[in-house]
């Protein structure tokens, strides 16, 4: 479920795992307008459907229709994950956590988590990726978001982290001078979205980049990261790993990230 959905390729990876396993299943994408996100998720259980993932705008605001939310999630204030319980409860979690942290492990990417890393936005995604890098090891992390507004509640809601969360002003270009990790959170750069302005002109040669995006796989940022010879992690690792935990949940087989399947994601 997402507005918009159509970028999704959650069905092509969820499709290859459904005749892998031999499953008779299907997934497929709703688009959900926000002002209805309440009523389409109160039909799963009627409409016979054992779970759903949530994609943008949704990941925050259904944690207020949900009968069960996991620990992180409620913490991070943001689910990606519904499973349908057999009384009909809707139970939410977290696998973003998780996917972005494998990803980030599968690149081999080299970490410097003496310097700080910074997150650009502080949506639901965000709130994600930063509970993975506090996972990795980072003890700073700097939030690049034009609502200084949106951010101080994010630094609320994740201070149990443990952490030092920061909020900096977009135009800040010393924000970069010194990170060691960078990761753009937000669908800017995404096809059919607005572009992702940012110089990143003052990173250091060790730091990493890394886009969630996968649509386009290589987005402005990474061929930006890339022309400057960093490393950089693209979104359809993020996507592969978080995908797991669901599958499991909802078809009882958990499957595995393989190059073939990273192929066919590509094909």
């Amino acid at each position: 479920m997402g507005w918009p959905v159509s970028h999704s390729r959650s069905p092509r990876l969820h499709g290859y795992w459904l005749a892998a396993h031999q499953i008779d299943g299907a997934y497929i994408p709703f688009a959900v307008r926000p002002e209805h996100l309440g009523e389409a998720l109160a039909a799963l259980a009627k409409l016979g459907i054992c779970g759903v993932n949530l994609t943008i705008p949704h990941k925050e605001a259904a944690l207020a229709h949900l009968g069960d939310i996991e620990p992180i999630a409620r913490l991070i204030g943001a689910v990606n994950t519904i499973v349908v319980e057999a009384d009909g409860r809707l139970s939410g979690w977290n696998t973003d956590i998780e996917g972005f942290r494998a990803s980030v492990l599968a690149s081999g990417a080299p970490l410097v988590r003496d310097r700080p890393a910074v997150v650009i936005g502080a949506g639901g995604a965000a709130r994600a990726v930063i509970a993975a890098l506090a996972e990795l090891g980072f003890f700073e992390i700097r939030i690049l978001n034009r609502s200084q507004t949106r951010a101080m509640h994010l630094i609320a809601d994740l201070s149990p982290l443990g952490i030092s969360l920061v909020h900096t002003g977009w135009d800040d270009r010393q924000t970069l001078a010194d990170a060691g990790f960078l990761v753009n959170t937000t669908s800017l750069g995404m096809t059919g979205e607005p572009p992702l302005n940012i110089d990143l002109g003052s990173l250091l040669p060790d730091a990493v980049v890394a886009d969630i995006v996968y649509v386009p796989l290589e987005t402005p940022l990474l061929s930006a990261a890339r022309a400057r010879g960093l490393v950089a992690i693209d979104g359809l690792g993020m996507l592969l790993h978080q995908a797991r935990p669901g599958f499991k949940a909802w078809f009882g087989v958990e499957p595995e990230v393989t190059p073939a399947l990273r192929a066919h994601m590509l094909g």
